[in-house]
């Protein structure tokens, strides 16, 4: 096996003090859990591996130029950390990625250097890829590519995690259990130190699902500090001590969230019952007749995201987001209060091309089915925020797209920002106050010229005003 790899792509390998993106991603999503044995399969320099091993992973790594000697172990979760990129040969490369799916027995989490990173690797053309004045190759993926390469070759229905990151799951309740976590948050319960306090938490639960765990969902603290009350006696606790109108709202929501994850389950693969995670075939059984009956509602939401006018009609009518005549713009706070058929949305297109770990506005288009997960880091700090990043999925084409406007001059910016945001968010009210004193100054007389920087900064010297925070203020004579 090591006499397979060429000896200069040892010279690919970075040393890193921390974690690389995939392996914090995979942390993120909880895939390099506790009790799991992760293989780190082409380590490199084995900062993932050290990295892991202070976090208490049960980590092992293999590199068939640094860590050659020890051969590598059949594992849970097998990470594939920028290796395909670097392989010339295609064959070689297949192989590879066949290898590691061989020694995953839960989920192969695979990473890859997109097309979109061009510009910053120069060489000539070699192959299908580039090779490097280091005598380096360098293959980019298309990041619909990447996901497509890796379900052809391990035959697993793959998720995106994030641009350049998918997950393969061998294990079908493990890939159900991860979907269900991105849609239906499991609930954090209160911590429980008495019984009158596991109560409390008790409670807390209930008003925040809308039903009463099972004990399966308890945990095991707080199960033993209500082991000694009676079932009947405890329901008519949580009933006299619940909110009867929060539950009700939270049974609604979970009926949605419900429909939600059957919808992408659709969108992705649906397994049958037996297969879903446990709270989420516990909401089923509160909130549907039937599980056939859920299914037919999930079916006709997906349905419905076919429909131009449907999602039309769901963006004007939901007060959450900037409607304009092209798109909706919704802070990443706010996404989840967003219709269902536009969460579905967007849930679709995270589930086909990877959700940016950083961004802060998604654009939803109206017409096709496009989204795009826009990066404007200050927009907290800022009062006109400027752009960073864009990445575009097509939902027809599955098609994606990345813009980068950190080297531009002259990048766009955002005004209005309340309206990206819910009602009751608490800065809505000091952006809508910024909003109201530019309007007064006439800074919005002509929209056309402050879509960008220098166009905006002219309009301020027009009007005799500067910002000072989200203060508008007289300009200070010159």
């Amino acid at each position: 096996m090591q006499q397979s790899w060429n000896s200069d792509r040892r010279l690919t390998a970075i040393g890193r003090a921390d974690l690389s993106v995939p392996a914090r991603q995979a942390l993120a999503d909880r895939q390099l859990a506790p009790g799991r044995s992760v293989l780190d399969y082409g380590c490199g320099r084995g900062g993932d591996v050290r990295a892991l091993e202070r976090l208490e992973c049960r980590v092992s790594g293999w590199d068939p130029y640094f860590r050659p000697e020890t051969p590598p172990a059949p594992s849970d979760v097998v990470l594939l950390t920028y290796v395909l990129n670097v392989i010339e040969d295609p064959s070689e490369r297949r192989r590879t990625l066949e290898r590691a799916w061989d020694l995953t027995s839960t989920v192969l989490i695979v990473s890859a250097r997109l097309t979109w990173e061009k510009s910053k690797v120069r060489g000539k053309e070699f192959g299908d890829g580039l090779l490097t004045s280091r005598q380096t190759f360098q293959h980019l993926f298309g990041a619909s590519e990447l996901r497509s390469y890796v379900e052809d070759v391990t035959g697993a229905r793959i998720v995106s995690a994030s641009p350049g990151i998918v997950y393969a799951f061998k294990d079908e309740e493990a890939r159900l259990s991860y979907l269900a976590r991105r849609i239906v948050p499991d609930a954090e319960w209160l911590s429980s130190e008495d019984t009158a306090s596991a109560i409390t938490a008790l409670v807390d639960y209930v008003e925040r699902r809308g039903r009463p765990p099972r004990i399966e969902e308890v945990p095991r603290s707080t199960a033993e500090l209500l082991a000694h009350l009676k079932p009947n006696e405890l329901k008519r606790l949580v009933r006299d001590s619940s909110d009867a109108d929060k539950v009700t709202e939270s049974a609604k929501r979970t009926t949605l969230s419900t429909l939600l994850y059957l919808a992408v389950e659709l969108f992705n693969g649906r397994g049958p019952f037996t297969s879903l995670p446990l709270s989420v075939q516990l909401d089923v059984r509160s909130f549907f007749t039937s599980y056939k009956e859920a299914c037919r509602r999930s079916d006709r939401l997906l349905l419905k995201l076919r429909d131009d006018g449907y999602v039309r009609g769901a963006m004007n009518a939901s007060s959450i987001g900037k409607l304009t005549p092209t798109a909706l713009y919704v802070h990443r706070r706010a996404v989840d209060r967003m219709p269902t058929i536009l969460r579905l949305y967007e849930h679709c297109a995270s589930i086909a091309a990877g959700r940016p770990q950083e961004w802060t506005l998604a654009k939803l288009k109206h017409q096709g089915r496009a989204v795009s997960w826009l990066d404007y880091p200050d927009f907290d700090k800022d009062p006109h925020p400027r752009i960073l990043s864009s990445y575009q999925v097509d939902l027809q084409s599955l098609e994606t797209s990345h813009l980068s406007y950190a080297a531009s001059a002259n990048r766009p910016l955002l005004h209005r920002k309340h309206e990206f945001l819910t009602q009751d968010d608490p800065d809505a009210i000091r952006y809508r106050r910024l909003t109201n004193s530019e309007v007064k100054a006439g800074l919005y007389k002509h929209p056309h010229l402050i879509g960008t920087e220098s166009g905006w900064e002219a309009e301020l010297i027009r009007c005799g005003r500067e910002l000072r925070g989200h203060r508008l203020v007289r300009r200070a004579a010159s």
